[in-house]
């Protein structure tokens, strides 16, 4: 009867939140506050008020949990989906416009920026933090982008080599910035800069990478 009580009083303090979230959002709080290497999946469970053996019915170590908490957040970071296919260089100005405009609100978004600290302060000790970054969060936006460049190309609304051109295109779109929030002396953008940003970097793009003219 006491078990039933202790699990009764469980569900009811948690809520409708599935467990899985729960312990996503747990892992997450305690990853910022206390450091990958320092927390524990016992930590991770009291905190999502779940037991250790639902935490690991969905997740096999702390390592894939800290996988998964990237991957919510890496979700975001790809073209918003009502952008059309770029078929004519205003369309793809626009997309550019969008995949940019998109890619600086999502990781300058403090809780993203902690992440990112997170990476570089476990980098020694923990460095499966740094790795799932670069696999699954930043991998995720430069697929997208080359995609879309892959595309520009084959269709003749760009010439250059696509992953050249991605790459190309990070760089004017962020400059100095990621630097500046990571180190906490610069504040987040606000949206009318964020929309500049990413227009003045791909008008910048579509200059550099311009397809020759037709010959007459």
């Amino acid at each position: 009867m006491a078990v039933k009580q202790v699990v009764k009083s469980r569900a009811d303090e948690a809520g409708d939140v599935p467990v899985r979230q729960r312990i996503l959002e747990a892992a997450f709080s305690a990853f910022m506050e206390q450091g990958f290497a320092e927390t524990s999946t016992l930590e991770i469970a009291t905190r999502a008020k779940a037991s250790k053996r639902e935490l690991y019915t969905h997740f096999g170590s702390k390592q894939q949990i800290l996988a998964a908490c990237i991957a919510e957040r890496a979700k975001r970071f790809h073209l918003p989906g009502d952008v059309p296919e770029p078929r004519d260089r205003e369309m793809l100005a626009l997309a550019l416009t969008a995949f940019g405009s998109n890619l600086l609100r999502e990781i300058s978004d403090p809780t993203v920026i902690a992440v990112f600290r997170l990476a570089i302060t476990e980098a020694v000790r923990a460095p499966d933090v740094a790795r799932a970054l670069s696999d699954i969060g930043i991998a995720a936006s430069r697929t997208a982008l080359r995609e879309l460049m892959t595309h520009a190309r084959a269709t003749a609304l760009l010439d250059g080599e696509p992953i050249e051109m991605a790459e190309h295109f990070a760089g004017l779109l962020w400059g100095t910035l990621m630097t500046h929030l990571l180190l906490g002396v610069s504040d987040r953008p606000s949206p009318r800069e964020i929309t500049r940003r990413a227009e003045a970097a791909t008008a910048a793009l579509l200059r550099l990478y311009a397809s020759p003219a037709p010959a007459d």
